[in-house]
């Protein structure tokens, strides 16, 4: 850390340990302040959302006064996404994804109407109120399903095509998005619960299996083990960040790294069910995770710059804030009822909400938070990230590529 006059504005330089090790001290917070509030515990408010959102303002408030400034090194930020993914990964035994199967595929096909829906409001508004198509879609799928990284690439392409407003529209909309996501995910999930007195579901017997799936020996587990269960995690991080590379080239388009590590983590992980090439351990992978996707959220959110919301033009506004209604109203009236209208469905709209508006760790929190006062949905936590992860692009860019074909592009 150290501070310097940036602008003549004085400003906290943090490197990139010492943001990390703020944004742990922030979730921290975060859980302490939800600990001591019943209404963030009743509303189902993830912890990291707590601590990322009070620093947020922080620095808001030093933005808005001039008095104080701070500049993050975010470095660790995507490899804490990373390990993430490749624990979720590691958690998913063919055998648990084959009863997954069907609500899979519902939840998948679902989603990706979501996004058709989402750039079909966008391009509604901006018939009604005059705004500039590009401008209408950055706020629909791009930035809601495609988050921050996909708001700046479509964002730069609208640029060149005339349009200079595109990057921060794009961001400032992807920045509302994941706000959103991690504030309206749980509560809904609560009102389904609450409503029709829903609990977890154990009639297909689905938590057992994935007890007895994932059951480690009773054994402690030695120094070694947990070195080559690290390992196993490292090294699917580097072989599917390679592998999403290729698979970018191949396809000339940015592919997530996070898609190639989760799938060779699967692959990893059946693997050693069939040869048994080290002792795997759930409950250590499944901890790491944890840690991982509080500390990436917590984060993402402490670094949020909050003024980018001024970047919403004049009517874009009512786009994100539509985006926002429609999703909140589709999950309670249609979208839990065709999944279900079971306790799973409440969980999975929770999920739904958070990946369908910001991004996929932002789903996995908003479902933590559920699971943590309701209790586990294991269907949820294994279809929701699997889909909000990588299926969902494969409805969401064609139609989106074509929505700007035939909206934008010239005729």
């Amino acid at each position: 850390m150290s501070i310097i006059m940036l602008k003549n504005i004085l400003t906290f330089k943090a490197d990139a340990v010492f943001t990390a090790a703020l944004a742990a001290v922030m979730l921290l917070l975060g859980y302490w302040v939800k600990g001591k509030s019943p209404a963030l515990r009743k509303y189902c408010i993830p912890a990291p959302v707590v601590g990322g959102f009070l620093f947020m303002f922080i620095t808001f408030i030093g933005h808005q006064t001039g008095a104080y400034g701070f500049k993050f090194d975010t470095y660790f930020q995507d490899p804490f996404m990373l390990a993430f993914f490749t624990t979720v990964g590691l958690g998913a035994s063919i055998t648990l994804l084959k009863k997954g199967g069907g609500l899979l595929i519902i939840y998948w096909l679902i989603s990706g109407i979501v996004s058709i829906c989402q750039n079909g409001i966008g391009i509604a508004f901006s018939k009604i109120f005059g705004i500039e198509a590009p401008y209408a879609l950055l706020a629909s799928a791009i930035s809601m399903i495609g988050g921050h990284g996909a708001a700046a690439a479509y964002g730069k392409t609208f640029v060149s095509m005339g349009y200079p407003a595109g990057l921060e529209v794009g961001m400032a909309a992807a920045t509302f998005g994941l706000i959103s996501a991690v504030l309206v995910g749980g509560p809904v999930a609560r009102m389904l619960i609450e409503k029709y007195d829903l609990k977890p579901d154990t009639s297909e017997n689905f938590d057992t299996d994935v007890e007895n799936v994932n059951a480690s020996s009773r054994e402690k587990l030695s120094s070694l083990d947990i070195i080559k269960n690290v390992t196993a995690i490292l090294c699917c991080m580097a072989i599917g960040s390679m592998i999403s590379g290729w698979i970018g080239k191949l396809i000339h388009m940015s592919f997530p790294t996070y898609v190639g590590a989760m799938f060779t983590a699967v692959i990893l992980r059946n693997l050693n069910e069939k040869y048994h090439f080290y002792n795997f351990n759930f409950s250590l992978v499944d901890g790491i995770g944890d840690v991982m996707l509080n500390l990436y959220l917590a984060i993402a959110l402490m670094t949020l710059r909050l003024w980018e919301l001024s970047g919403l033009l004049g009517g874009v506004v009512l786009v994100v804030a539509a985006q926002v209604v429609f999703m909140v109203l589709a999950c309670r009236f249609v979208i839990f009822r065709l999944l279900g209208g079971n306790y799973d469905a409440a969980v999975m709209c929770a999920g739904l909400c958070g990946h369908g508006l910001g991004a996929t760790p932002s789903a996995i929190v908003n479902m933590t938070a559920v699971k943590d006062k309701y209790g586990m949905s294991r269907k949820a936590f294994m279809i929701v990230p699997i889909v909000g992860a990588f299926l969902v692009d494969v409805i969401y860019q064609p139609q989106t590529i074509a929505f700007i074909k035939f909206f934008v592009m010239p005729k």
